[in-house]
């Protein structure tokens, strides 16, 4: 879809400019905001520049550089520590090839961390583009990504 069909979904008001970063985002296939994309966000709002990379760059849902088709985002929160998101960060790493905040090769994976995803109740978790994965282990994290490299 254009960036312009995108926009017009949107009316030119500032507190529509989550709702667009997130669809420009979306839309593209390598999930993040280019700077044609920030360029037309400010024109459209009658904005700064600056103005769309600070709400852009303050929210950690955004990203400025590609990312792969799946966006694991681990969760770093205390209680996931407790309950060992430092191992399963760890699998992560060594099953994926990368470091967090780094793509594979392919472009399938980037690894992310995140605060806290709201699902305590089966921690340790992680997000992969909007499905949350709960109750972790190094087995279950293999079988999810061999799952979505088969897909």
């Amino acid at each position: 879809m254009e960036t312009s069909e995108i926009l017009n979904k949107f009316s030119p008001d500032h507190k529509n400019m989550l709702g667009i970063l997130h669809a420009l985002q979306d839309n593209n296939p390598n999930n993040y905001l280019n700077e044609e994309d920030i360029g037309a966000i400010a024109r459209y709002l009658n904005t700064t520049l600056s103005h769309v990379y600070g709400v852009a760059t303050y929210y950690t849902m955004f990203s400025l550089k590609p990312r792969g088709k799946y966006i694991i985002r681990a969760c770093n929160s205390p209680v996931c520590n407790m309950i060992g998101s430092v191992s399963i960060i760890e699998e992560l790493k060594k099953v994926l090839k990368i470091e967090v905040g780094e793509t594979t090769d392919d472009r399938m994976f980037t690894l992310e961390l995140t605060e806290c995803l709201g699902q305590c109740d089966i921690a340790p978790v992680m997000m992969i583009n909007k499905e949350i994965y709960g109750n972790l282990d190094a087995e279950k994290i293999k079988t999810i990504i061999e799952n979505l490299k088969n897909k």
